[in-house]
């Protein structure tokens, strides 16, 4: 990997963190933040990660596993890693980005932005300036619109970007005030809301949130004639929103009105006209079919007014997207607004939320690892891990397993020898609720293979919770990159093959198994057991490793 950008001395040091789903301006923005390296007073980054949020398959599914990103000669200049996260949303990979680094501020900034020349200088004056309470800086986007005719609604749309507070296309935020938040809100799962809400929280927190003085040039992005429609799925998010933060969401937020009074006029005169039509009262269902008529014409003329004019090249295109989006828009917005609020009414604790199961590596961590045994009368558990399980199942915690077992796909193991292996772990320490093996050599290529998120995601989803109320306990630096890629919590008990950088940037340390359980206390349900856990164990700053054993 190639040397970072160089940084000056006194420079603040921060990262860069991209999430991306691999479209083609990844390579753009990169290349624009290699060449802000332009002098001494334009500190390039201490890091990059890319969060690689393309989905992935599940285990054991045939489809093929989508390609390493590859981040360019740009992504080599800067040092950039890739953290792979599943596609479960741009909330989940901004978190596990910014927990794969190490700098006390972090720059979140979309996939689809460009630097302009200065942005650097700008922005270490903006991190300089910062007190000791600013807790975040935002950039300030500026978005191009065409200069030969009226933006469309589409392009309008994304130049609003720049009136929006705290919006994470360029935001930095201080490494502590983000671990004290918890970071981003994983309920959170589209590219809508989750910015705010993270704003709203810090602030409520006690930090102050300021705006910077650099500017982030932001293109509108090509999208297809549907594209409005599928925004309305973010009414789903304001459900949410105001479900965590009270009916005054919007002021508390510094976020815009919306639209949504007038969408449920608009439904509720048709369902009218139709309600007339079935019972046979024509002047009811005209009466419906009138207001409904009126209520679409004048939000389609809300939308084309300030949009391209008769002559234009882009008016009849505008015109035929915004005649049957106008009338489409209004249903799909009142159906995910009540989709949203029917599931919020099921009760939203703070984030983050409580955990709900422990998934533990196998070897090294609950038993003594003898590589690629399948003997199982090699079998010796760790001292103190059946009382440690035993408290966990008494509190109501579920458990499971999480094991890179590539001896299978090296041909050194068997499937049965792996699972008889499994059967006496069983029989030493209890059961555990889910296993989750991957079979595959390092290079096969897999979707399951720690560091990567695969085994963890299927452990959750066996157990039927979310991966951000599972935490993973293991012993070196892909069990930690595991469970950061899957937005679980990671917890090390470092064995000797763990590397000494693996070890101090692991966001929590544990001498033992029941230390490990002392670290996640607070978030557990039940009372912790005593133990004779290290007390000195203690948090450091997150920063994942992709080392793993042989195995």
């Amino acid at each position: 990997m190639s040397t970072p950008v160089a940084r000056p001395a006194g420079a603040v040091p921060y990262a860069v963190v991209v999430p991306s789903i691999g479209r083609p301006s990844l390579d753009r923005l990169l290349e624009t933040l290699v060449a802000q390296a332009d002098g001494p007073d334009s500190p390039g980054p201490a890091e990059v990660v890319v969060a690689d949020d393309r989905r992935l398959p599940p285990p054991g599914a045939t489809a093929p596993v989508p390609d390493p990103l590859d981040l360019g000669g740009a992504g080599r200049a800067l040092g950039a890693r890739v953290v792979r996260t599943g596609g479960r949303g741009p909330a989940a990979a901004r978190n596990a980005g910014w927990r794969s680094t190490t700098a006390p501020w972090v720059v979140l900034l979309d996939d689809d932005v460009e630097l302009p020349a200065g942005w650097a200088r700008h922005l270490a004056h903006d991190l300089a300036a910062a007190t000791p309470r600013t807790g975040g800086v935002q950039g300030r986007l500026h978005v191009p619109l065409p200069t030969d005719r009226r933006p469309t609604d589409w392009e309008r749309g994304t130049a609003g970007l720049e009136r929006a507070a705290w919006a994470t296309a360029d935001m930095a935020y201080r490494r502590a005030a983000l671990e004290q938040v918890g970071g981003f809100d994983e309920r959170f799962p589209r590219a809508y809301r989750e910015d705010a809400d993270l704003a709203l929280r810090v602030r409520e927190a006690g930090w102050e949130l300021a705006r910077g003085t650099r500017t982030t040039t932001h293109p509108v992005r090509p999208a297809d004639d549907a594209v409005s429609l599928r925004v309305q799925a973010g009414t789903r998010d304001d459900a949410t929103f105001r479900a965590l933060h009270g009916p005054r969401w919007r002021e508390r937020a510094e976020t815009g009105r919306g639209r949504l009074a007038w969408h449920v006029a608009t439904v509720a005169a048709a369902a009218v006209g139709v309600g007339g039509l079935l019972a046979r009262r024509p002047r009811v269902a005209a009466l419906g079919a009138l207001a409904w008529a009126g209520l679409t014409a004048q939000f389609l003329g809300r939308r084309l007014t300030p949009g391209p004019r008769p002559g234009d090249d882009a008016f009849r295109p505008e015109l035929r997207r915004m005649a049957w989006t106008s009338a489409a828009i209004p249903f799909a917005a009142v159906r995910h607004r009540v989709v949203g609020t029917l599931a919020a009414r099921r009760g939203l604790e703070p984030w983050p939320p409580p955990l709900a199961a422990v998934l533990l590596d196998r070897d090294g961590t609950l038993v003594h690892d003898v590589p690629y045994t399948g003997d199982p009368a090699a079998v010796r558990p760790v001292d103190g891990a059946r009382a440690v399980l035993d408290d966990l199942r008494a509190r109501g915690v579920r458990l499971g397993v999480v094991s890179n077992q590539s001896g299978i796909g090296r041909g050194l193991l068997t499937r049965a020898q792996v699972a008889a292996v499994n059967a006496r772990v069983e029989e030493l320490l209890g059961p555990f609720d889910t296993w989750q093996v991957c079979p595959h050599a390092p290079d096969d290529g897999c979707a399951c293979r720690k560091p990567g998120p695969g085994l963890v995601l299927a452990a959750a989803a066996d157990l039927g919770v979310e991966p951000w109320r599972c935490a993973v306990v293991g012993d070196i630096g892909a069990d930690v990159g595991a469970a950061l890629a899957a937005g679980a919590t990671p917890v090390l008990v470092p064995t000797p093959l763990a590397r000494p950088e693996e070890v101090a940037a692991a966001p929590v340390v544990a001498a033992d198994l029941a230390g490990a359980v002392r670290a996640l206390d607070g978030r557990l349900p039940g009372a912790a057991t005593p133990t004779d856990a290290d007390p000195d164990a203690a948090d450091t700053p997150d920063a994942s490793r992709t080392g793993e054993r042989a195995a």
